[in-house]
């Protein structure tokens, strides 16, 4: 189905709405809508957030939200590019389903990922039409509610990004607090409690069908192995209202931190509390540890909380280094994962061309580098360059496989015969080879930027010219890129 056709579809679907009208085709031969909406009215102040939810710019930017972020299917199979036609025909019996709060959602499916770290994070895929509600609801609670968190944190919030929080984190550590508290919250997403939750939720809100709605999301149950079962606590990761709904949890750590006066940062359930001393550091984290278990009903994973150094903690991907103006660097695991990621693309038995592992390579390397780009130490990106590109020549020379076509190509890219035969008869592996003179010469930094391969580091070289670079050398010759 192509875009077009969808989105005359959303057009028919969403089209025919009226804010205070039900659509026509429901009325005939059933109880007038308005009758129905009566079990379910909102509260007397007439705060009408359903109205707001099912307004026809709020449906259309939820379903582009969702589209935008693919997903796969829920327990009823249908896909995101199902969604406009099942909505064309069934949307007017959806909206009024909302509109009168006897809309329920179905399971969520349970999924596991692996963890970068080990271990699995558990999953629940809603249905696309219940991502596309819980979007819609999203979308209008946190207009409502953005303006009220706390300035300190910065998960999932407009205009706000990991990036700004590793900055803060930053700021806090040159103004001399050289000490962080690193709180981990054991499985949040899974501890959180319903009934906290909704109270916290009903502070705020006031139409008794959009509480009704939160509450059954939240209770739908959980499809896995075939059969579904209820869901006493937490906030299943997947769907596009949990996030909103863990801020809120977390909100009143916040105003508690903000209250004792602590420098801090919040992304998500990563909370970083930065202090001038080891023993401040220990002090604060017995209180909070107590506050959250106490206050909050969430468990403090101790085996991963530490008062330590910032430089030997990571923070959303970053670390910080021991400088007296710490710069930003990429922690460690981050770079194992790197490479890891690289290898399984360029795996040397994928049997693709070298011009769409590239392709496929550049996608990754892109998304990478607009996050990780955020480091603030260029030689470790020069580092990654020059380690991608001698993998690749590494898979070539992989491929090319006998010494008779290694010897045919070398010469076809330039190289002179006595090098290409010395090379081509090389008693080294894939490896060793790949950072000989000859495979630079052939598959050159200027080759890679011709078939797309984006650099790390694309800055003209800060090296000084007066400073000399060590480099391998293979058969007498340096291997130096050029």
């Amino acid at each position: 189905m192509d875009d077009k056709r969808q989105k005359i579809q959303l057009r028919l679907a969403f089209g025919e709405e009226r804010r205070s009208e039900a659509p026509k085709g429901l009325c005939e031969g059933t109880e007038m809508p308005t009758a129905k909406r009566m079990t379910e009215s909102p509260a007397s102040n007439n705060e009408r957030l359903m109205e707001k939810v099912c307004e026809r710019e709020n449906c259309l930017q939820a379903y582009k939200r969702v589209k935008s972020n693919q997903g796969s299917a829920g327990i009823d199979g249908m896909t995101v590019e199902e969604l406009p036609g099942y909505l064309k025909e069934h949307w007017p019996a959806i909206r009024e389903q909302l509109l009168s709060g006897t809309y329920k959602p179905e399971p969520v499916r349970r999924v596991e990922i692996p963890k970068p770290d080990g271990g699995v994070r558990q999953l629940g895929i809603p249905t696309v039409l219940d991502r596309m509600v819980q979007q819609a609801v999203m979308q209008v609670l946190q207009s409502r509610w953005d303006a009220e968190f706390s300035e300190h944190s910065h998960g999932f919030r407009p205009g706000r990004s990991a990036h700004q929080a590793v900055a803060k984190a930053q700021q806090y550590v040159t103004e001399g607090r050289r000490w962080v508290v690193d709180l981990d919250l054991e499985k949040f997403f899974d501890r959180v409690n319903h009934d906290r939750l909704m109270a916290a939720v009903a502070r705020r809100v006031r139409d008794k069908r959009m509480l009704k709605l939160i509450r059954a999301f939240l209770t739908a149950g959980v499809m896995e192995n075939g059969l579904v079962g209820p869901v006493d606590e937490g906030t299943p990761q997947g769907g596009p209202l949990s996030p909103l709904l863990s801020n809120l949890v977390l909100d009143e750590l916040d105003r508690e931190l903000e209250r004792r006066k602590h420098r801090f940062v919040r992304y998500a359930d990563d909370c970083n509390i930065y202090v001038r001393s080891r023993r401040a550091g220990e002090r604060v984290k017995r209180s909070i540890t107590v506050f959250i278990t106490r206050r909050l009903k969430l468990k403090v994973n101790e085996a991963k909380s530490a008062v330590a150094r910032p430089a030997d903690r990571k923070f959303l991907g970053f670390s910080l280094t021991r400088a007296h103006e710490p710069k930003r660097r990429l922690a460690a695991k981050v770079l194992v994962r790197f490479k890891r990621r690289v290898r399984e693309i360029t795996g040397r038995t994928r049997g693709i061309s070298l011009e769409q592992m590239t392709k496929e390579l550049s996608g990754y390397l892109r998304g990478w580098k607009s996050y990780f780009g955020f480091s603030e130490t260029p030689t470790v990106f020069q580092a990654l360059d020059k380690w991608v590109r001698h993998r690749l020549r590494s898979v070539i020379w992989k491929q090319w496989k006998r010494g008779r076509l290694r010897f045919q190509r070398l010469r076809a890219s330039g190289v002179s015969t006595a090098l290409a035969a010395q090379t081509a008869g090389s008693s080294h592996g894939p490896w060793r080879v790949a950072d000989s003179p000859a495979m630079h010469y052939a598959f050159s930094i200027a080759y890679f930027d011709s078939l797309g391969l984006p650099r790390l580091f694309d800055e003209i070289s800060s090296i000084k010219p007066n400073r000399r670079m060590r480099t391998r050398t293979y058969g007498g010759v340096a291997g130096e890129e050029r």
